[in-house]
């Protein structure tokens, strides 16, 4: 290696791997002025291949920790830097840190160019060291290449990430996962694991027993970095709810991890530096991107050596990501309430009304109901026609049950009232009625992709029995099965009003706490009869209301 003079120095990777800044946060410092800008020089034996390694002085590493510490105190960067001596020109602002990471290098930076960069295959190689022109600067080509790649930046898919990356829903399920984050990370085949819960990541981290303590450093690591985003957007009391079930060792480590860590910002794309082994026992150092969105957090573990080309752009662009991750969603067993709504005699009303009315109600009566269903927690699901299909998700913060029955009071509510309205518009004596059918069950879950937006649909006869009962419900009623029922604590039963009709010298009265088989309530000769022959022994029962949950 080519001497460097008595001062002590450090590389680049060495400084990252020390102090757990960033690449982009490395060079900001360099721009700022905080530190020197690097001496280029051969590298030294173990370097790695690269023909040139940037080094700074020891001194930067105390100049970093001065700023790691000044920010601590809450201070502003241009504060840090007037306490640091540093002076910029009077039109350069300092930028955040936050405002930094958020950007993926398009090219190496040259405060960093120091190491291998892997290809596709891991196989690292030299760098080439770029076309200078007679006067000492970058060639014509270069600039002109330069100026191409920032006029056209680079377009990346979710499957085109090159790195481990996952997606957590709300309970820290894995919804997505890459075939590298499953060799890397988590070391074992997860796209295979049907049920929702044994994805979830601590159980996975976990799954050697924190009770022998066979824990890799990595396992520990990753833990505490999932926690610290439970603790970002959950209470303490949210671990014993979601892992009950977990011996009581584990549990006790993981609470102690939640009281430990710090609550990671929810409202940002950022990336935090780890030093975590491998398979083989070789340390790997990786900064993990993450992406916080309504429906869960996208982590991407990028190699410190690596640049992630055209990644930031993906986890800036939500509307892009959440669609392709939706539709790559793995297929889950879980347990849910599905609730159609189909309208009645809609043939009849399609008849009687001009086509542009016909729309018009079709359309005000779905903008009517979303409300309901986003209050409820209800996913919309694939339907045949102009009816309504909604998933209400199992969650351990929400009682999907009696969110789908309570949803389902409300739509039949609002439909009376819209009812009405168009009664006073149309002068007519039709009734709008939104019959509804709703069933529990535990099925698979997924989504059927369709352009451009995405379909969510359960396989098996919990969906079916629903749509049965939409079918088989009149005037507006809404029907639910015993087994749904059945599921329901003594104190929610109390809550809900529900019965069997039953006509008494020409009267329709209502026999409340019971259930009927469907066959029960239909003559043998009524025409209807053998059209219900597939729930005829279906024991099933009418929502009448639901009072209130009541206030503790």
């Amino acid at each position: 290696m080519e001497k460097k003079d008595d001062t002590a120095w450090i590389s680049s990777l060495e400084i990252l791997r020390k102090t757990g800044i960033s690449r982009a946060t490395l060079n900001n410092y360099i721009q700022m002025g905080i530190i020197p800008k690097p001496r280029v020089l051969k590298p030294e034996e173990g370097q790695g291949k690269a023909r040139r390694v940037g080094y700074f002085p020891l001194t930067a590493l105390e100049r970093i920790e001065a700023v790691k510490r000044l920010k601590r105190e809450k201070k502003i960067m241009r504060n840090i830097l007037e306490e640091l001596g540093v002076r910029l020109p009077v039109d350069q602002e300092p930028e955040s840190d936050a405002r930094k990471e958020v950007s993926f290098p398009e090219t190496m930076p040259e405060a960093i160019e120091d190491h291998r960069m892997p290809n596709r295959d891991g196989i690292g190689g030299d760098m080439e060291e770029p076309p200078v022109s007679r006067e000492g600067g970058p060639s014509s080509s270069q600039a002109k290449a330069g100026e191409n790649r920032k006029a056209s930046p680079l377009q990346v898919t979710i499957d085109e990430i090159p790195c481990p990356a996952y997606l957590v829903n709300n309970n820290f399920e894995i919804d997505w996962i890459n075939p590298l984050a499953e060799e890397k990370i988590f070391r074992r085949s997860v796209r295979t694991i049907r049920d929702a819960e044994n994805r979830n990541v601590f159980r996975l981290l976990l799954q050697g027993g924190a009770s022998s303590r066979i824990l890799g450093n990595m396992d520990l690591d990753l833990c505490a970095l999932h926690m610290s985003f439970v603790k970002g957007r959950q209470g303490k009391d949210f671990l014993r709810k979601m892992y009950r079930d977990m011996v009581e060792e584990e549990l006790e480590y993981l609470e102690t991890l939640y009281e430990r860590a710090e609550a990671a910002p929810l409202d940002k794309v950022k990336d935090i530096f780890m030093q975590t082994p491998v398979v083989h026992g070789k340390s790997q150092p990786y900064h993990v991107y993450y992406a916080v969105f309504r429906e869960g957090i996208l982590f991407v573990y990028g190699e410190v050596e690596t640049i992630l080309k055209g990644v930031a752009e993906l986890l800036s662009s939500r509307d892009q990501v959440v669609r392709e991750l939706l539709k790559q969603r793995m297929p889950t067993l879980t347990s849910f309430c599905v609730l159609v709504a189909d309208l009645q005699d809609s043939s009849r009303i399609c008849a009687e009304l001009a086509p542009e009315e016909y729309f018009e109600l079709i359309n005000e009566i779905w903008k009517t109901m979303e409300s309901s269903f986003r209050s409820y927690y209800g996913t919309y699901g694939k339907h045949v026609g102009d009816g309504m299909v909604y998933y209400f998700l199992r969650d351990r913060n929400s009682n999907y049950m009696m969110n789908a029955i309570a949803c389902s009071v409300e739509l039949k509510e609002k439909m009376s009232r819209l009812s009405y309205e168009w009664k006073l518009r149309k002068g007519w004596f039709t009734d709008l009625n939104l019959n509804i059918g709703i069933n529990e069950g535990q099925e698979f879950f997924g989504t059927i992709p369709t352009s451009p937006s995405v379909e969510f649909t359960a396989l098996g006869d919990s969906v079916n029995y629903a749509a049965r009962l939409s079918d088989f419900a009149r005037r507006g009623s809404i029907w639910t099965t015993k087994n749904l029922m059945n599921k329901l604590t003594e104190e929610e039963r109390k809550r809900i009003r529900f019965g069997i009709p039953r006509i008494d010298q020409g009267r329709e009265l209502i026999i409340e706490n019971l259930y009927s088989r469907v066959m029960d309530m239909l003559s043998p000769d009524d025409p209807k009869y053998r059209k219900y022959l597939d729930i005829a022994t279906l024991p099933v029962t009418q929502i009448l209301s639901v009072s209130p949950a009541p206030d503790f």
